[in-house]
This record gives structure tokens, sequence and C-alpha cells, in this order.
């Protein structure tokens, strides 16, 4: 897993609120294990008409966000059933980081697990970010996982929490099993201790 300490990139809004798993990644496109070339498919019911065109109104399709890296999406966000898939699909695309007032918890915990930010942040500043996408022509932000802070180049910025233990890990880039690998000297002195 790569480590996280600090992002800034472009804004993309997504305007829409309890976004679930399915609408992030729909289950036709879960038949492989591995975890790339699923960026194609993000967001895939609403990225098409239903002749199977691309709608030029939705986000991912606009020139204008193209280069984002930082999702910006309304209340709820990743709800649904669990799917390791969706975060997958997010970071394909080029996603570091997803914006909220709320996630659901285990779309949450499946983002920590490989590396994708979610940053909750209250209702009114989600929206203040929603309409400064739309307003500018590359409107960026930095997520600083280190302070625990967000902010962009106007001078706005406002802290996040996150736990200890999972911000530590972003930062050194270890999933559950290579933290556990890390350890693997620690559980070997306990274990010869057990059987002595």
């Amino acid at each position: 897993m790569k480590p996280f300490t600090s992002h800034e990139g472009q804004v993309v809004p997504l305007d829409r609120v309890d976004v679930d798993t399915d609408q992030i990644i729909p289950k036709q496109f879960l038949k492989r294990i591995e975890r790339t070339g699923y960026g194609q498919f993000l967001f895939h019911d609403w990225r098409r008409n239903e002749d199977g065109t691309p709608d030029p109104t939705f986000c991912l399709n606009r020139k204008k966000f193209k280069n984002g890296s930082i999702l910006v999406a309304g209340k709820n966000f990743g709800c649904g059933s669990s799917r390791e898939h969706a975060p997958w699909a997010l970071m394909d695309h080029g996603f570091r980081v997803v914006i909220s007032s709320s996630f659901a918890d285990i779309f949450k915990t499946n983002c920590y697990e490989n590396g994708l930010l979610p940053v909750e942040l209250p209702e009114n500043q989600t929206a203040r970010l929603l309409t400064l996408a739309e307003e500018h022509k590359a409107f960026k932000v930095t997520v600083d996982l280190v302070a625990k802070k967000i902010s962009d180049r106007q001078g706005w910025e406002e802290d996040f929490e996150i736990d200890p233990f999972v911000r530590d890990s972003l930062m050194e880039g270890l999933d559950r099993i290579s933290h556990t690998m890390s350890l693997e000297e620690h559980i070997k002195n306990y274990e010869n201790q057990l059987f002595l």
C-alpha cells in the first residue's frame, strides 16, 4: 500500500446523497479479484445514457474534472453492501481522497484497508467544496493527514478526525496484514516464551 501523508488535488463534485456501493461499482463488474482495471466501471450507470453513450453532464465525463483526484460527495457515501471493489474502483480512476459529511462504516473501513482516505467534514463545508469545484476552473485542496487538516489556496482550512492507529497505518502504507508482518519478531518472541 502506498504511504499517504499529504495530497493536493483537484476537487470533483458529486452532488448526490446516499451513494451506495452498487452505484460506485455495479455488481456485474465484480467477477475479478485483481485490484486494478475497475476505474473504467466507476459510477458506470451514471456515466452513460440509456443508449450506452457517455453522459456529458456527469462529473467524471466533464473535461473540466478529468484530472481530479479528490471526490466530494453528499452524505452517507458508500452505503449498501460491503465490497472492496468500491475503493479499488475509486483509486483505479485516480482518486486518493473522498470527502463527505458521513460514510457507511464498512465502506470507510474498506477505504482505510486499501489506502484511500475518507475525510468527514461538516455538511456546510462539503456543500462549500461542491460549490467551489463548480465555480472554479480547477479548484484544488490539500489534505494533510499528518496535521489532520484540509485547506485551499484561499486560506480556508478545516480540521478532521481520524483514528490514530488508522492514521499511522496510512502514513506508513501498512494494511492490517502488513502491520501484523511488521510485528513478526515480537510474535516469534512471544511464541517462543509460550513454548519454553
